[in-house]
């Protein structure tokens, strides 16, 4: 078996819960890493939630209309002090959502480099583009390693990157 396949096992080992099998999240929203939170459509819909999280940026991985994107943008928070930024990732095998890595953790990072800046990245479940892309950001910019990442968002939010 090649050293790529087994390492491929071993992540997904370490996304399943203590029976072996994958779970969906159970909260709305968690805080994944310091200032940095993890979540759903449900949230992202949800200005007096961002406000009592005193979240100042919202990073959408699922910006769009379709039933597996979440209809915001900017001007969804244009009453509020929130700084948005959309990505218009799919929720498919076949969508590169690694071509927006560097983008993701550009904005996590001037969201984090402000006094007080806490930052709420989401998709419409929370369970696989956007936890994807807060695990690209702790590899990219804390130089973790991809399985120190993955345990790092997993052991606060049930996640299928």
């Amino acid at each position: 078996m090649s050293e790529h396949r087994l390492m491929v096992e071993e992540l997904n080992e370490l996304l399943a819960n203590d029976s072996g099998f994958y779970s969906l999240p159970t909260q709305h929203c968690n805080e994944v890493y310091p200032k940095i939170y993890v979540g759903n459509a449900f949230v992202a819909q949800n200005l007096m939630r961002l406000e009592r999280l005193s979240i100042t940026h919202v990073l959408n991985a699922a910006e769009g209309k379709s039933f597996m994107h979440v209809n915001t943008n900017a001007e969804f928070y244009s009453d509020t002090r929130i700084v948005y930024h959309g990505i218009k990732a799919n929720d498919t095998e076949a969508f590169n959502l690694s071509a927006y890595f560097e983008e993701a953790s550009d904005f996590i990072d001037k969201a984090l480099a402000q006094k007080d800046g806490r930052v709420f990245v989401h998709c419409r479940e929370g369970y696989s583009r956007s936890p994807t892309l807060v695990i690209a950001y702790l590899m990219l910019r804390h130089h973790m390693e991809v399985k120190t990442a993955l345990l790092t968002v997993r052991q606060k939010r049930e996640i299928g990157p």
